[in-house]
């Protein structure tokens, strides 16, 4: 049984980026997508990230809702 609360931070981390506040804070002010990229597609992406990002979009996987809230924030501005 999984007990670990994820949120934004856990996928950060899962994405092997900081996960401070802080640095989530500043992956935002200099990340944003136009609103006709893909997520997947984002430049700033390595390969297994994106990989990641797409299986747990297709499968509506566990970190989907995290994927749709990361997803959401890059294409606000």
């Amino acid at each position: 049984m999984e007990l670990h609360q994820k949120d934004l931070g856990t996928l950060f981390e899962q994405l092997g980026l900081a996960s401070d506040a802080e640095s989530i804070d500043a992956f935002f002010a200099s990340h944003s997508l136009a609103h006709d990229t893909r997520l997947v597609d984002a430049p700033f992406w390595t390969p297994s990230q994106s990989a990641f990002l797409s299986e747990q979009m297709r499968e509506d996987a566990e970190w989907a809702p995290l994927v749709d809230e990361l997803n959401a924030r890059l294409h606000e501005a």
